[in-house]
């Protein structure tokens, strides 16, 4: 489902409905990257002139040909950003002009120069230094070298002392959204998740608000991690609207572990896997967004829209995370899940174009001047 008058429908809504986000709160959460965003050299011919591996595919094939001999391989810097799934998230939605709090690793203790516009733009908290991601881009895909070691220093007890115990609860009770994400490289996520769940949901109060969550590709932790994640996540949905995000990757992992068919799905049975996933896990949405189009299934059944066709992408990284909140924004102005799609899709369309977090106007252009329609 995506036709002109779809397009044009949303984003009328969204036109009378966006000044709404300036009354809203999100706290967001836990990571922090620095990202360099790296071109990989196939062939150099001078200083300024080379050739670069546009798909993983071939990088992969030039990797096998080094096997028990060596190589070396050339990166090429494009740009230095703000990174994580977190930081990221956070400055699209302050870019929607929502009232946005982010705790997470920016710097201790002071915040890092990388995330000093985002700082700007949002009330931001860090409780210990930041991690680094080469991002190697190709048009297939990209590879993200990470070094985490400082995430193991997000904790429970380090965000009750370096933050605040009453901070905490008083955002965590009281934003309009909730955002928790990048569980696979916090290796004390879960425990935080439980330390909530004991410690501070039961005292809630008020009317019912969203919770987000993002894995960010699992395949590295143990599918018993993995189960007992989504056990957790689950248990939100007794005091908040839970939506659950995965790509595609994430998406045929999780249900793999939960014990269904999932490997390299066509669109069909991606569909019916979010439902097997959606009815399993008994949240309020699960919303999967390969590349090229998303679903999103709730109370009212599972629905699929496509998105824009960018011939000529400036960046990818970080593309899931702007769909993730324009898909949140969607949700936040009271949007169905096919119109909040499309507002996903559309951020990540207009990023993946420009390389710049989106404003509302810039959302609703981008409906009306699809591109490849």
């Amino acid at each position: 489902m995506n036709t002109r008058f779809f397009r044009e429908s949303c984003a009328t809504k969204l036109d009378q409905l966006g000044p709404a986000s300036a009354r809203m709160t999100a706290f967001v959460g836990l990571d922090g990257f620095v990202d360099e965003i790296l071109q990989v050299v196939s062939m150099r011919r001078t200083a300024n002139d080379y050739d670069r591996f546009t798909t993983i595919t071939q990088f992969a094939t030039r990797l096998l040909e080094a096997a028990n001999r060596s190589t070396n391989i050339e990166l090429v810097s494009e740009r230095v950003k703000l990174g994580g799934n977190g930081p990221i998230m956070a400055n699209a939605l302050a870019t929607f002009g929502l009232d946005v709090t982010y705790l997470g690793c920016l710097g201790y203790p002071t915040i890092h120069p990388i995330f000093q516009e985002f700082a700007e733009r949002a009330k931001v908290h860090s409780i210990c230094e930041p991690g680094k991601t080469d991002a190697l881009e190709f048009t297939d895909g990209k590879l993200m070298l990470g070094k985490h070691y400082p995430l193991k220093d997000v904790t429970w007890n380090n965000i009750q002392e370096r933050f605040g115990r009453a901070a905490f609860s008083e955002r965590f009770g009281g934003a309009t959204l909730v955002a928790f994400v990048n569980w696979t490289m916090l290796p004390y996520m879960s425990e935080i998740w439980e330390s909530l769940l004991l410690e501070l949901c039961p005292l809630l109060t008020g009317p019912r608000r969203f919770i987000f969550f993002d894995l960010a590709d699992p395949q590295k932790r143990s599918d018993s991690d993995i189960k007992h994640a989504m056990e957790l996540i689950q248990k939100f949905q007794k005091h908040f609207d839970v939506i659950l995000g995965l790509n595609e990757k994430e998406a045929e992992h999780v249900g793999r572990v939960l014990g269904f068919e999932a490997d390299h799905l066509s669109r069909e049975g991606l569909i019916k896997l979010t439902a097997q996933i959606y009815e399993t896990l008994h949240i309020d949405t699960l919303v999967v967004h390969p590349v090229r189009y998303a679903i999103a299934a709730g109370p009212n059944g599972v629905v699929d829209v496509d998105g824009p066709v960018i011939l000529a992408p400036k960046i990818t990284t970080g593309a899931g995370d702007h769909f993730n909140s324009g898909f949140c924004l969607g949700k936040l102005l009271g949007l169905s899940n096919e119109e909040s799609l499309l507002c996903g899709v559309s951020t990540s369309g207009f990023y993946v174009h420009s390389a710049l977090s989106p404003t509302l106007p810039d959302i609703s252009g981008m409906m009306r001047e699809w591109p490849g329609a």
